[in-house]
């Protein structure tokens, strides 16, 4: 952490404010302090890992198990059109605190909130680097034991 406190460890230990959603001892639930739509939900892990990477695999499950039980709890209380899952990992992918977070974001039809695709859409990739870039991938996570992920 460079010496620099984390905000989401701080919640965590109860050192921080945070409106909490939920809390199941490993995961934390709890109201994004920018609310660009009504019911924009941040899910943590209690232990401070930086990035998606750095969880555990059954810390990855646990996220999204919490992710989908707020998922649910925002169609019943916003019923919104859409939703919105996401996480960032990195300077690049605009990842701004460096704990590992999901996004579980309402989404309406017309709520000015930015697209996947700003611009026009990608156009397809080749059959061909696709498959290669998948087979160089499972050659990837076969190297890895479970104990490595």
């Amino acid at each position: 952490m460079n010496g620099i406190p984390c905000p989401f460890c701080a919640i965590a230990a109860g050192e921080a404010p945070a409106s909490i959603v939920a809390d199941d001892g490993d995961m934390l639930a709890f109201m994004d302090l920018r609310q660009a739509v009504p019911g924009h939900v941040l899910v943590v892990p209690r232990r401070h890992a930086p990035d998606l990477c750095a969880l555990t695999p059954d810390e990855a499950a646990a996220a999204m198990r919490m992710a989908q039980r707020v998922a649910l709890a925002l169609q019943d209380e916003f019923h919104p059109a859409g939703f919105n899952v996401w996480q960032s990992n990195g300077l690049a992918a605009g990842q701004e605190v460096f704990h590992f977070h999901l996004h579980v974001q309402p989404r309406g039809a017309a709520d000015g909130l930015s697209r996947i695709y700003s611009g026009d859409v990608p156009e397809p990739v080749p059959t061909d680097r696709l498959d290669a870039w998948a087979q160089a991938l499972r050659q990837r996570m076969h190297g890895r034991s479970h104990g490595d992920w």
